[in-house]
This record gives C-alpha cells, structure tokens and sequence, in this order.
C-alpha cells in the first residue's frame, strides 16, 4: 500500500502560485503573447514557472530551469499534465523573445494592474526610491 507515496516539495511555492493565479497572469500573458495548439504548455505557463523559479532562490544556467522542478509537484503548481523536461531552455528562451519582442514593460504593467485591480491597492499616493539613481562620468564646469 505504501509502494504508490510519492513526495514532493510545495514549500512556499504554493502560496506564489496561486497568487499569480487570482492575479491571472498566465491569461493576461496568453492572451498578449498568444498560444500556439502545437505546444506543449503555453506561455503563460512558462512565465509562471519562471517566476516560480526565481522565488525559489536558485540562481542555475538555462539549461538546468526543469532540475529545479524535479521534486516539485508540476501537477499542482503549474497545471495537469505538465511535466519537468516540459520546462526546456528552448520553451523558456522562445517565451522570452517573445516577451522581449511584445515589450518587456509593457507586459509589467498589464500584469502590476491586474494586481493593482485584484488586491484593490489604493494609488492616490505613490513613492520614489530616488537613492537607487546614479550618475557617472564627467562634466564640464561651467
């Protein structure tokens, strides 16, 4: 009876996924990015999975994004039937030209509103960290 227990690892993970899905960015990215009946899992689902493995605090080249998920329940985070070697470095590059060619910002902002709407966060006062500017090289006294 014990012989069909299989564990994964949620950690923190769960809470961040479904927070990207009351905000619904894998709809806002599908439908800005669009999806194609070819692939596997769509866009949207790679940016989620993207941001799933930026939280999970590891910092691995490309080709190494789907170890991270092997002992994730992919199920349960990212959707039925999606697996690991699903999250290959040619789907995560191809997601990302084609964010960078939609405009990087501009999907941001789609997406910072969807939360903005979703959590009801009050925008009549907004703050500047002015401390993270800098200025280099050199000016002529005048």
């Amino acid at each position: 009876m014990l012989d069909n227990i299989e564990i994964k690892n949620l950690n923190h993970l769960g809470i961040i996924a479904g927070i990207i899905d009351e905000i619904g960015i894998v709809e806002i990215v599908n439908e800005q990015l669009g999806t194609d009946s070819k692939e596997i899992i769509s866009p949207g689902v790679i940016i989620k999975a993207i941001i799933l493995n930026g939280l999970g605090f590891l910092s691995r080249p490309l080709y190494l994004f789907q170890q991270f998920f092997e002992d994730k329940p992919t199920d349960h985070l990212l959707g039925k039937g999606v697996l690991p070697e699903h999250l290959n470095d040619d789907q995560i590059g191809g997601v990302m030209d084609k964010c960078y060619s939609y405009g990087i910002s501009e999907l941001f902002l789609l997406i910072a509103l969807a939360g903005v709407k979703k959590y009801q966060i009050n925008l009549d006062y907004s703050h500047l960290d002015s401390s993270s500017f800098s200025v280099h090289g050199e000016y002529k006294n005048l």
